[in-house]
């Protein structure tokens, strides 16, 4: 009972060939690739989007003058 040989993937891989046909799959793998770009494309997005805080950034230095109240 291990692993799956590479005639096993085969047979599974035509089977479904035949079960869908080679156009309703490719029209799938095209589906799902532009779903994976829209996404990757909107996390670029939200991120370029998003302001930094300095203060929370690790390792970086804020230069300034510290001045003195009036009261």
């Amino acid at each position: 009972m291990g692993s799956f040989s590479i005639w096993h993937w085969l047979i599974v891989l035509v089977i479904v060939m035949l079960i869908f046909g080679t156009k309703k799959l490719r029209n799938i793998g095209q589906d799902l690739g532009g779903a994976v770009k829209g996404f990757k494309e909107g996390m670029k997005e939200g991120t370029a989007d998003t302001p930094v805080d300095p203060a929370q950034q690790v390792g970086h230095t804020i230069d300034g003058e510290a001045q003195k109240e009036k009261v």
